[in-house]
């Protein structure tokens, strides 16, 4: 019998916010593996660190930071083939993935080549948005509202598009792109409705208006836009 895949959410930062599903999988699969970026330690695991217990092999698995697909598919190829073999031996594996698995999440790539041969299961886990969005008070939805999710990497006019044809738009992991990410929301007149957060759950979280938010940020920051009126009231 071959082993089983858990996609495992481990939430936005903070390790009280696994559920008690994933520190159940966790507890019990022999094999626990993560994504690296290349020189850096695994923040996945850090965040699970205090569930992963003793005596478990650990699996990194680099995954280059570059916009080009070619590295990045060869990366997920060995990493899935690594995994692939404690499957193969019957041996339960817990992939590790910040905020939720299937939320932009590397565990989706892996899974798309593992599932053909082995039994896949996934943990939901709270994403940054939601995490982002309990901190500033700030609700997602209301009523007939619609939300957005924009990664900053997406052009201008797509980022316009979706900021105005939506009650709510969360514009995800801001990084090198705020500058001019900044400048569009000014340019839109939308600063007031806009909250920014970074690293939530993680040291040096900082919840902002928009108009004191820093001049650089983070890879881990988003910013929340709400474009109707208050939905307390």
């Amino acid at each position: 019998m071959t082993g089983r895949l858990w996609g495992v959410g481990v939430g936005p930062g903070a390790p009280d916010l696994l559920t008690l599903r994933a520190v159940s999988v966790l507890g019990r699969c022999p094999v626990v593996a993560y994504p690296t970026l290349e020189d850096a330690p695994s923040l996945a695991r850090s965040i699970a660190a205090p569930h992963i217990p003793p005596g478990v092999e650990e699996v990194a698995i680099p995954v280059p930071m570059t916009p080009a697909r070619a590295p990045a598919q060869a990366a997920y190829d060995a990493g899935a083939a690594r995994l692939a073999a404690h499957l193969a031996a019957g041996r339960d594996v817990t992939l590790l993935c910040e905020g939720d698995p299937l939320f932009y999440g590397s565990f989706m790539y892996l899974a798309a080549r593992l599932a053909p041969r082995f039994p896949v299961e996934v943990v939901p886990g709270i994403t940054s948005v939601s995490a982002a969005a309990s901190l500033a008070r700030l609700p997602l939805g209301a009523r007939a509202g619609r939300i957005a999710i924009l990664p900053a990497t997406l052009s201008d006019e797509a980022l316009r598009e979706g900021l105005l044809g939506h009650e709510t738009a969360v514009i995800l992991k801001l990084g090198r792109h705020w500058p001019r990410l900044r400048a569009l929301v000014e340019g839109l007149g939308l600063g007031p409705r806009t909250v920014y957060v970074a690293r939530a759950g993680l040291p040096g979280e900082a919840v902002l208006p928009f108009a004191q938010a820093p001049p650089e940020a983070p890879y881990f920051s988003l910013l929340l836009v709400t474009r109707e009126a208050d939905p307390w009231t």
